[in-house]
């Protein structure tokens, strides 16, 4: 158990160990809009990997900022929302990366998309102090240099997804247990190395900073569009009802979704169209209706598009157990 957990137990009093080694614990988060599992290894002294699978929206508050801790982030499915202290908001989408510290300037976390799938490396900069005894002849990693060039006057550095980013995340995602700790050894040190000569100036990227009155905006327009899912509205309906420009409730829902709200709507009608296949209680025309589609043969048109399969040919798949499609 180390810093990982130290810090967790400030946040929520509904998380608890539910395995732990010598070399791993794994914690569940528990809240009223679902549930989290992190799997922490500590990699060295001082210096922790964790898995993160959430199936929530809601996550942490920076309540309890440390000092001289720096984090790195990486987007591997869903979408990564931070609230800043001055209000604004600000974005990891999938092969995304992000390295800030834990200062004062993180004030929340969450999952506009309800789930999130990544991996968080934790630095204590003091207690990993140590890490050049651990290093090979030739190695020279100097943590808070690395601090200086990336987190430069609190910064948050946000790298979007390269080929370069993917090689070195990709293989953690997949890595066989067997060889888990020599190998997070390696991808550290890796990850680190990369970190130490990766050109700022050029990859360096402003975020899109969106503000809390927009963001909040935009989700309660999600919330009545998925409340609402057997209606029809235009865009220019949408604006005025909720009191926000075309340009800005488009650019905006697009920041905090990663999507148009369009596609995103299409989306979600097609996946509880998906659900609703698989509970047996209504037909495709019933349920076409259901989601919005007035038209069944349209409705069968968009759901194959969007999930690749027919609505007959998806619910027989997944009673089969062949070709079944997960849902988030």
């Amino acid at each position: 158990m180390g810093f990982l957990f130290e810090n967790l137990k400030h946040y929520h009093s509904n998380i608890k160990i539910v395995a732990i080694n010598e070399h791993c614990t794994v914690y569940e988060f528990f809240a009223e809009n679902g549930k989290g599992t992190m799997t922490s290894y500590e990699v060295f002294p001082g210096i922790e990997l964790t898995y993160n699978d959430f199936k929530m929206g809601e996550c942490f508050d920076n309540r309890y900022p440390k000092k001289n801790v720096m984090e790195i982030n990486h987007c591997n499915q869903g979408r990564f929302e931070t609230e800043l202290q001055d209000g604004s908001f600000v974005y990891l989408k999938e092969g995304d990366f992000s390295v800030n510290m834990l200062g004062r300037r993180t004030k929340n976390s969450s999952f506009p998309l309800e789930h999130y799938y990544g991996i968080s490396v934790v630095i204590d900069l003091e207690a990993a102090k140590t890490l050049s005894n651990h290093l090979m002849e030739d190695i020279e990693i100097d943590l808070y240099a690395l601090r200086e060039r990336l987190c430069f006057g609190d910064h948050c550095f946000i790298m979007r997804a390269t080929t370069a980013i993917n090689h070195i995340f990709s293989e953690l995602y997949t890595v066989p247990n067997e060889i888990k700790r020599g190998y997070f050894k390696l991808k550290i040190l890796e990850l680190f190395l990369f970190l130490s000569t990766v050109d700022v100036s050029q990859n360096f990227e402003v975020p899109q900073y969106l503000s809390r009155v927009q963001v909040e905006c935009v989700k309660q327009i999600k919330h009545y569009l998925v409340s609402h899912l057997d209606q029809q509205f235009t865009l220019n309906e949408l604006s005025r009802q909720f009191g926000i420009s075309l340009t800005a409730m488009k650019t905006c829902f697009k920041g905090v979704y990663g999507t148009t709200i369009f596609s995103f709507v299409r989306g979600y009608r097609m996946q509880i169209a998906a659900q609703m296949l698989l509970e047996g209680k209504e037909n495709v025309t019933e349920i076409a209706g259901r989601v919005g589609y007035s038209n069944a043969s349209k409705f069968a048109a968009a759901f194959k598009k969007e999930l690749a399969v027919s609505p007959m040919q998806y619910k027989k798949n997944c009673l089969i157990g062949v070709g079944s499609i997960r849902l988030e």
